[in-house]
């Protein structure tokens, strides 16, 4: 119940939340110098990260001064974790929030090395109003200025929004940090496991758990515009695949499959859902048509099929199969046609998840004796692993196709936790949990 209720409020919010596109930069501060050229280059394998300057925001109002901390801790941490930037320690500012209302004295942040730097104003407590600027400090002028205004109690999305807004400015890519992840938790000793759906922000807070572990639950996947998940439930007779509306808790069976039913992926414009069925031996790829409820049938014969996940443009479906002998993966068109075999390395591969830029798609990889993550292009070429570990699985892409996010056992027994790494195979952290988790699935960035 309080799960469900804090998943109405969030999509309440959702609504609410407006980000006004407009600059705040002024006519007289746009004159005194050119357009910024500041840009970091993320185009290599290794980037050195960017020093950049977020002080916190000055406030106006009871509260607005300890809220503007806040926002600007989240944005740190927010450009920290995605290894492209490095916050300068806040003890070494020279000017305080206040005297950042107006134009910055830029000697004082190019005499600490900042090459960014990130200030604002909370304006209002409820609803919520920040304003922020972006500066270039070497250029001497302003890159960036948003107004937004959201509920109080949505003050984390405002500062994930600021730090998506600063990462697209200072990379030329989308940021991914306005976005929630979906994941099995787990919990109990090996013979008796408790798995639950849970959900939370990308950096681990506003936790929820949405089933109360009374059943085996599995491979949970958000839709395309979060305010879905599909998952797996073992339910008598059979397992079957559930679909449960965020905001109201409403669950939905998805038709009486002919077997068992597993593994379901959502298609880019959330009206097909993809799904392995078992019977006779066999398993293949279904597309379910959640209007219809009508069931097509999208490959057949001995083999196991299954892990399916659409191209961005809904045009053609990576799977795993071990048609060839051992699982591998292949590639068709969505209506079945046109099977191609792109995994010809070493070793077992198993979960292809395309890319939401289409350039890629990662997998799992199992080779003597260690799990991979790693990533190829859709005709197969160019394999890179990024990972090596005792257990490595499940891998998922952050909504620009930069981070991948997956499952990490670091030994036999030992737990399972939440791991992201950059697709140039730097940057690896964990993404923190309150119990051990498997099966990640981030979304796209929240409406």
């Amino acid at each position: 119940m309080i799960a469900d209720l804090r998943l109405a409020r969030a999509r309440l919010d959702r609504r609410r939340l407006l980000a006004a596109g407009a600059a705040l930069a002024t006519g007289a501060l746009a004159a005194r110098a050119p357009r910024a050229q500041l840009q970091l280059d993320i185009t290599r394998g290794f980037v050195e990260p960017m020093p950049i300057a977020v002080s916190p925001f000055a406030g106006d109002g009871p509260g607005a001064r300890e809220r503007g901390e806040a926002l600007a801790q989240v944005v740190s941490a927010d450009l920290d974790s995605s290894g492209l930037f490095r916050t300068i320690d806040r003890r070494a500012y020279i000017q305080s929030p206040e005297e950042l209302r107006g134009i910055p004295r830029f000697a004082d942040w190019r005499a600490i090395n900042a090459q960014a730097l990130v200030t604002g104003i909370v304006r209002s407590a409820e609803p919520l109003a920040v304003e922020f600027r972006l500066w270039d400090v070497f250029g001497g002028n302003q890159m960036k200025g948003l107004r937004l205004e959201a509920p109080s109690v949505s003050w984390r999305r405002v500062a994930h929004k600021i730090a998506d807004a600063v990462y697209e400015r200072l990379t030329g890519e989308r940021g991914y940090f306005d976005t929630r992840i979906a994941y099995v938790s787990e919990s109990g000793p090996a013979t008796r496991r408790i798995k639950r759906i849970a959900v939370m922000d990308q950096d681990g807070a506003n936790h929820a758990f949405l089933t109360d572990g009374g059943q085996l639950v599995l491979t949970p996947r958000l839709s395309p515009d979060v305010e879905k998940i599909a998952y797996l439930v073992f339910r008598p007779p059979a397992p079957r695949v559930i679909l449960r509306e965020l905001a109201s808790g409403r669950e939905i069976v998805l038709g009486e499959f002919p077997g068992m039913s597993f593994a379901p992926r959502f298609s880019p414009d959330g009206r097909t859902l993809l799904v392995s069925i078992a019977q006779s031996g066999d398993t293949d790829l279904y597309a379910y048509d959640l209007a219809s409820r009508r069931l097509r049938r999208l490959t057949q014969g001995a083999a196991i099929d299954t892990s399916p996940s659409f191209s961005p443009d809904g045009s053609r479906i990576a799977f795993n199969s071990d048609r060839g002998g051992t699982p591998q993966l292949y590639v068709m068109a969505a209506d079945g046609s046109g099977v191609r075999r792109i995994s010809f390395g070493s070793g077992r591969y198993g979960e292809p998840e395309w890319s939401p830029r289409g350039d890629l798609i990662a997998f799992s990889k199992i080779d003597k004796g260690f799990f991979h993550i790693g990533v190829m292009k859709p005709d197969g070429s160019d394999e890179r692993l990024l990972t090596r570990a005792y257990q490595d699985e499940s891998p998922t892409w952050a909504p620009n196709g930069r981070v991948v996010l997956f499952s990490r056992q670091d030994r036999a027994g030992g737990r399972t936790r939440l791991f992201s790494i950059d697709v140039t195979g730097y940057n690896e952290r964990e993404i923190p949990t309150p119990l051990d988790a498997s099966d990640p699935n981030w979304s796209a960035l929240l409406p």
